[in-house]
C-alpha cells in the first residue's frame, strides 16, 4: 500500500472503509461531499463507510478545534474514475520512500500547514502501533497492558517498570513540580507485542468473585432458603376476595 499526508483519493462508486484514530488529542475527520464527520480519538478506533458518487475535487478538514494551526488542517479529496485512480496510485509510488516508525515520529512532531507528502510504501504494523500508542521503541502497547491487567496485573514488579520520557505529546513541558515524566516500558519485544494484539483473545476469568482487599476473605456465596408452602399455608393476594 501507499501512504499520503494531506491528500486523499478514491474511485467513484466504490465503497470505502476508513479506520480512524488519533495520536494525541481528540479530533474530527470530515469530508462534506463524502459523508458526515466522525471523531478520531487516541487509543481508540472509529470506522466510517462511504462512497463518492461523482468525480471531482473536494475538500476535507478537521472539524474539531485542536490547537495552533487548526485553520490549516485541510486536505484535498479527489473523486476519480478507475483510470484516474490508478494514475494517482502510480504517482504516489513514484514519490519513493517508506513511512516507517522513525518517519512517523518525525511526522507527528508539532507543525503547521504541512505540505502534501507521498510514500510509496508503509510499514504494515505502523497503524496497529499508532492505535495502541506504542510507536516509540520500548513503550508498552495498550493491548499488551490490557491483557496484563485482565490477568491480574504485574503486582509489585510493575511499579518500577518505567523509562524516562524523552519526547511525547503528553509530556508536561515546562512544569517543575511532580515526578520526572516517564512511560510504562514493554516487557515484550515490539514484534511480540504487535503479534499479541493482532489476535483478539478472549480472556475467561478464573472466578467471577469480586476482588477484595489484602488480608480479607472472599465473601461466601449468598443463598436464601424460602419456607415451603406447607409451613406457611396458601399465599393469598390481599386484593383477592
Amino acid at each position: 500500500g501507499v501512504a499520503m499526508v494531506n491528500e486523499l483519493a478514491a474511485p467513484v462508486d466504490r465503497p470505502i472503509s476508513f479506520r480512524i484514530t488519533s495520536a494525541s488529542v481528540m479530533n474530527s475527520f470530515y469530508i462534506p461531499a463524502l459523508a458526515g464527520q466522525i471523531y478520531a480519538m487516541p487509543g481508540m478506533e472509529t470506522r466510517l463507510h462511504a462512497v463518492i458518487n461523482k468525480s471531482g475535487d473536494y475538500e476535507g478538514f478537521s472539524a474539531n478545534y485542536s490547537g495552533a494551526g487548526f485553520s490549516g488542517m485541510r486536505f484535498a479529496f479527489h473523486g476519480l474514475d478507475d483510470a484516474g485512480f490508478q494514475a494517482w496510485i502510480a504517482k504516489a509510488k513514484d514519490g519513493g520512500g517508506k513511512l516507517d516508525r522513525n518517519g512517523y515520529q518525525e511526522l507527528e512532531q508539532p507543525s503547521e500547514n504541512q505540505p502534501v507528502l507521498h510514500y510509496a510504501a508503509v510499514d504494515a504494523d505502523l497503524y496497529k502501533a499508532i492505535l495502541n500508542m506504542c510507536v516509540e521503541p520500548g513503550k508498552m502497547c495498550m493491548s499488551e497492558m490490557s491483557q496484563i491487567d485482565a490477568k491480574g496485573g504485574l503486582g509489585m514488579a510493575g511499579i518500577r517498570n518505567t523509562l524516562p520520557l524523552l519526547y511525547d505529546k503528553f509530556a508536561r513541558r515546562g512544569t517543575i513540580f511532580g515526578p520526572a515524566p516517564s512511560y510504562v516500558a514493554s516487557i515484550c519485544t515490539t514484534e511480540e507485542a504487535l503479534a499479541a494484539s493482532k489476535a483478539d483473545q478472549s480472556v475467561t476469568p478464573m472466578t467471577s468473585t469480586p476482588i477484595v482487599g489484602a488480608g480479607l476473605q472472599r465473601p461466601l456465596p449468598l443463598s436464601i432458603r424460602l419456607p415451603s408452602p406447607s409451613a406457611t399455608g396458601t399465599l393469598r393476594s390481599p386484593f383477592n376476595s
